[in-house]
């Protein structure tokens, strides 16, 4: 079952132990076990969805529908690049100081824009 598979390979790409998303999830250590061995599959939609919620992906993603973890993020990222003109890769490759001096302009232009509609 593709649940089963993806909640432990999230766990594993978190680097989070079984006990701290047993913890976060109110759930017990064989329950996870068993659902990311697939012997059980979750019964209620509520788990289902604190799962996606955990591990910020989309309940279709967890399903099997789609592997695609999380669309709004890659939308965010498409923007993003448009926005600043370099990708997402790019960006995280520059330097802590590279990246302030990017930050710094944005809001320095955000604040001209403002104090032109006064």
């Amino acid at each position: 079952m593709v649940f089963g598979e993806r909640i432990k390979q999230l766990r594993i790409e978190h680097q989070w132990t079984q006990e701290y998303v047993c913890e976060k999830l109110n759930i017990s250590s064989g329950a996870l076990s068993r659902y990311e061995t697939s012997m059980y599959e979750p019964k209620s939609l509520e788990l289902v969805k604190d799962f996606a919620n955990l591990f910020n992906v989309t309940t279709d993603y967890l399903l099997g529908k789609t592997d695609i973890k999380n669309p709004g993020k890659q939308i965010d990222d498409i923007l993003n690049e448009a926005m600043i003109g370099m990708s997402k890769e790019d960006y995280e490759q520059l330097t802590e100081t590279q990246k302030k001096q990017i930050r710094d302009f944005a809001i320095f232009v955000k604040n001209q824009s403002e104090g032109d509609k006064k």
